[in-house]
């Protein structure tokens, strides 16, 4: 049952992620998201396995299925990131003016 809702949601952030072909600034987070667990993944979990041992069938699998993650990097437009994610001030928590009421 796991391996089932896992593959569902794969290929639920699949669609989305191809919708960043066509609408990458408006799908940016979601690839940002992909980019951002699919190293974790590969980091905490593929990459202990490996220096374990050999890896089993299921591990490979795993791993050619996240390792699609390296074309993110490449089609990132990583100055509007910076510019937005990193240099832009957020936004305010709070209402700059009080509410009437």
């Amino acid at each position: 049952m796991m391996q089932g809702f896992v593959n569902c949601m794969l290929a639920a952030f699949g669609l989305l992620c191809a919708l960043g072909i066509r609408y990458p600034l408006q799908m940016l987070p979601v690839l940002l998201w992909e980019l951002t667990w699919k190293t974790l993944w590969l980091i905490v979990v593929a990459l202990p396995a490996w220096r374990a041992g050999p890896l089993d069938q299921a591990m490979l699998e795993n791993l050619f299925a996240v390792g699609v993650v390296v074309i993110i990097p490449i089609a990132m437009p990583w100055g509007h990131v910076i510019k937005t994610y990193l240099k832009q001030p957020g936004d305010r928590w709070t209402r700059s003016t009080p509410s009437a009421g």
